[in-house]
């Protein structure tokens, strides 16, 4: 059995690793605008709702491509980087709220997204929320940007996590199996993509990277003087011309 997550502390997990967040997180393929405009026949007319929207990653595509979109974040420092982000955007409507209470009108969304957040929600709670804000012909997808741990490189960086990661095991996105996805759709049937996203890294990038991390120390722990030289020898273990992936 898992063990329950903190929903209310995951609010402000964040606080420190904004700028980094939008600088070094790998975005979402741009093909899934094409592939939602053959499966649901996704048209510049829909209305998005990005739950968990944090600093806009997950929704700028969408807006890009003329959608209106209600980014939902309870996080203050995210929502106000992506307010920067998307300021002179009429589609970015920045919405204070959460999973579980968004705020936002019934039946407001033709499509809900959430991009690497859904492992933070209560699913029972943000299920009937979802469907209380969800036109009766809508969707919902679920995104997320997964690590290929096949390499060395991966490897050796999955252990640097495990061994410094405040709670790491229980917050990373695998720990959402299909199981539980599935449970969360019943009685609809979901449908998996996949789709190729490769983020080439450069040392600054990896270590930003890795501090955009809520479960990773920052400067004042005093873990974090060794975390960072024991990932300044795996980069130089494993760098191909100055990057790795």
């Amino acid at each position: 059995m898992k063990e329950q997550k903190d929903f209310k502390n995951s609010v402000e997990r964040f606080f420190g690793r904004v700028e980094n967040y939008i600088k070094y997180r790998p975005h979402y393929p741009k093909e899934i605008i094409d592939f939602l405009r053959k499966e649901i026949e996704l048209d510049r007319s829909k209305v998005i709702a990005d739950i968990g929207s944090g600093p806009g990653i997950s929704c700028e595509h969408f807006i890009e491509y003329g959608n209106k979109v209600f980014a939902v974040e309870p996080n203050k420092h995210m929502k106000n980087g992506a307010e920067k982000i998307f300021a002179g955007s009429k589609n970015f409507i920045s919405i204070n709220g959460t999973a579980e209470d968004t705020t936002l009108r019934s039946k407001t969304a033709d499509l809900i997204i959430s991009g690497q957040a859904f492992h933070w929600f209560d699913k029972v709670k943000c299920k009937v929320e979802f469907q209380r804000i969800l036109k009766s012909d809508g969707y919902v997808m679920l995104m997320w940007n997964l690590r290929d741990r096949k390499s060395g490189f991966m490897n050796e960086y999955e252990e640097l996590l495990i061994e410094y990661g405040k709670d790491y095991a229980n917050l990373y996105q695998d720990d959402v199996d299909a199981e539980e996805i599935a449970n969360f759709f019943y009685p609809v049937i979901n449908k998996v993509k996949t789709f190729s996203n490769f983020q080439f890294l450069n040392y600054e990038a990896l270590e930003g990277r890795m501090l955009s991390s809520s479960y990773i120390p920052l400067k004042e722990n005093p873990l974090y003087d060794k975390m960072i030289i024991d990932l300044k020898n795996i980069f130089e273990k494993n760098n191909k011309e100055g990057k790795v992936w």
